[in-house]
């Protein structure tokens, strides 16, 4: 029944000439037609009230208060080269988008052109406000990354430890967090952490942990514990969390007490004689549950050992098969090499971007953080 309605529609519409121009001139934006000697033949309504005293026969550039043609005509363009062409021209003060398409005859010949003008200028106003938000929204990021930069790990006891470490963010600002820091004369305390998400969200978790983790308390488990009381207190979201390992070293009697917060990835205590994965349980830093546990664990360090830590992006980086770097290609680098923590972290940057054919480290993206500590 539709169907027959719509055909019945169609045969009472006559197509004319006449039904044709009351289709152009109920048409918002302007519309023109030109010859190929820049004569104006033809003016849609719209662009006839606009332009009271203009009327076909004028030469098109007249319109736009010019004695002469444009110099980017993209009529003359049109009517030489065939094809619809496009520009923007400002009339008015107001900018408008302006297509040329080619009239052809019943033989094929470009007996004239069409132009249509849309006005785009509150769309041009949205896309410069839009360019001046993004660039101080850019603007701050980096004055943000700047800060987290600052953040990392500075001055430590070289005379007892030798410490390297690599930060890479996915983004302007990570998810990942690391710090080393001096409690006393013989003490030393580290973290490292992988927060939810990547950008601002991500870094403002970072930015949480450093504020408020403790690092006066001689139990990593109670400081975690005490963490988690924070976290829930400051109303983050449930999606929102933070792994953290947490460590103290005593370097005078080379012991070292740790807890971890649910952080994934192990660290590694070795060297030519030992190799042992710090293993223990822990809920990450969240608000899954009310009454967390943490346990503190201690392991008896040697002169000459060395402490691996790392997030999940470095053993996550994926090759063009699809196959993670993993964690066996980096612990062979870490056993078959006896340089320098420095050298160490650059070879295994070297063999990830060679693995994954990246062209340079920074393309690789995941927050990528590693520290590798060397007790002297």
């Amino acid at each position: 029944m539709a169907l027959e309605n719509v055909k019945d529609s169609i045969e009472n519409i006559k197509i004319d000439s006449t039904f044709i121009n009351d289709i152009i001139n109920g048409i918002y934006d302007w519309v023109r037609v030109i010859d190929r000697d820049n004569n104006i033949i033809y003016m849609n309504k719209a662009m006839r009230e606009a332009f009271k005293n203009y009327r076909p026969g004028d030469k098109c550039y007249k319109v736009v208060c010019k004695d002469y043609p444009c110099e980017n005509c993209i009529s003359r363009k049109a009517v030489f080269e065939g094809e619809t062409q496009k520009k923007e021209e400002i009339i008015g003060g107001r900018i408008y988008s302006v297509m040329s398409s080619p009239v052809k005859n019943s033989k094929g010949e470009i007996i004239a052109v069409v132009e249509v003008l849309h006005d785009i200028t509150e769309i041009k106003n949205m896309q410069n406000k839009i360019i001046q938000q993004n660039k101080k929204l850019m603007d701050d990021l980096k004055i943000a990354k700047k800060m987290q930069c600052n953040f990392l790990p500075k001055h430590l006891p070289e005379d007892k430890i030798d410490f390297s470490f690599i930060y890479k963010p996915c983004e302007t600002l990570g998810g990942d967090f690391l710090d080393i820091f001096n409690i006393d004369d013989d003490h030393v305390g580290l973290y490292i952490a992988d927060v939810s998400g990547h950008g601002v969200s991500a870094s403002m978790l970072t930015m949480f942990l450093r504020s408020t983790i403790n690092k006066s308390m001689p139990s990593p488990a109670h400081t975690l514990k005490n963490l988690y009381t924070d976290f829930n207190r400051s109303g983050f979201d449930s999606d929102m969390y933070i792994t953290v390992f947490y460590a103290i070293i005593d370097l005078k009697n080379r012991r070292m007490i740790f807890s971890n917060a649910g952080h994934n990835v192990p660290p590694v205590v070795f060297n030519k004689n030992r190799f042992e994965l710090l293993r223990v349980p822990g809920i990450p830093i969240s608000n899954w549950m009310d009454e967390p546990t943490y346990e503190d664990r201690v392991i008896d360090l040697q002169k000459g050992d060395r402490l691996f830590f790392s997030t999940d992006g470095i053993v996550e980086i994926r090759n063009k098969d699809g196959e993670q770097f993993g964690e066996e290609r980096l612990l062979n680098i870490l056993l078959n090499d006896d340089s320098e923590p420095s050298s160490i972290l650059a070879r295994i940057v070297d063999s990830a971007g060679e693995f994954s054919s990246a062209k340079s480290f920074d393309d690789i993206c995941d927050d990528i953080t590693m520290a590798l500590i060397k007790i002297k």
